[in-house]
């Protein structure tokens, strides 16, 4: 497995980032801890939570994905970069979600507190509606910094707009720096080429995109005119319907139909295209890969160092070009 910088910080990491928001739901402990078995075989150092976890979220499971990440990180916590994530609701308090120092500075304590460990390696925002002061939130995360309890600083789901804003309250303050951003991108949503991932490679900030195979429809699963399979990603009651939302129309089948073409040509397997496409992107660092079994796991680390023909990249750029 290669390893990068993670954007312009001395950190190193996987060229893949083990995703775990299903542990704890479609995955047992016992599943979680095999594929987490299987990652640490491959290579893959870098593992994704988020307090939140695992999806969908529900008062009954908020923090059980870090709870099962923590017991299986016994004995190897040197050996793996821990991210995590903070903002969304996970209680019933009005201060149980937002970034106000409280709400920041809680969450770490807590996600510290499952995840068996004295310091996160990786600290995200989970999105950018904050519900505080931007400086009021990055100001709490630079203090959890000099403490110690984090150590670099992340954002999910901002546009381009709010990262711009923060880094410019975090120059004016002299506050941690943001080192990595996390965006949905894959060649079904492919927005932030436009500015998000320009301004991430001008300002030195590794990219870690989530979502690169489409929630499993660039994998090669579904099929037009069919009904989603029942136990699939996108049969499973409001998440699934979110699912269908965001993938489900007869323009991403034409995308994934062209990826099975190139797979087919290429010798490789569907998800291993979309992957191979989403690490040639400049300035992609460590695309997250969720699992439900560990087959799946070795099936993406099998696109780490492949590479594409050019007519099979003009392909897939020309017939996703419109989801730009």
């Amino acid at each position: 497995m290669e390893t990068v910088s993670l954007g312009r910080s001395g950190l190193r990491v996987s060229r893949l980032c083990l995703g775990t928001m299903l542990f704890g739901s479609q995955c047992d402990e016992a599943s979680s801890f095999a594929i987490m078995d299987e990652a640490a075989e491959l290579g893959i150092d870098f593992f994704d939570l988020a307090d939140v976890y695992p999806t969908p979220p529900g008062p009954e499971t908020w923090g059980r994905t870090e709870e099962i990440v923590g017991r299986w990180l016994g004995g190897r916590r040197e050996r793996v970069v821990v991210a995590t994530k903070c903002v969304n609701r996970v209680g019933p308090g009005p201060n149980d979600q937002g970034g106000s120092r409280k709400h920041v500075i809680e969450a770490c304590e807590r996600s510290l507190g499952r995840l068996r460990t004295d310091r996160i390696d990786l600290y995200y925002l989970h999105h950018s509606d904050l519900g505080a002061p931007m400086e009021e939130t990055f100001e709490a995360l630079d203090r959890l910094v000099r403490d110690g309890k984090v150590l670099y600083v992340g954002v999910s789901n901002f546009e381009a707009w709010h990262l711009g804003l923060a880094m410019t309250v975090i120059a004016e303050r002299h506050l941690a720096r943001i080192v990595a951003l996390q965006p949905r991108y894959n060649l079904l949503h492919r927005p932030a080429e436009r500015d998000l991932l320009p301004l991430a490679r001008a300002a030195g900030i590794g990219v870690v995109p989530y979502n690169p195979l489409a929630g499993g429809m660039l994998t090669g699963r579904y099929r037009r005119g069919a009904p989603p399979p029942e136990g699939s990603r996108f049969a499973r009651g409001d998440w699934g319907r979110m699912y269908q939302g965001r993938y489900w129309a007869d323009r991403m089948f034409d995308v994934a139909e062209a990826v099975e073409a190139v797979a087919a040509a290429e010798g490789l397997t569907p998800a291993q295209v979309a992957l191979v496409w989403l690490l040639a992107r400049d300035g992609v660092t460590s695309p997250i890969v969720g699992a439900s079994r560990p087959g799946q796991l070795r099936d993406s680390a099998g696109a780490v160092g492949r590479r594409l023909a050019e007519a099979s990249l003009a392909r897939l750029d020309e017939v996703s070009r419109v989801f730009v």
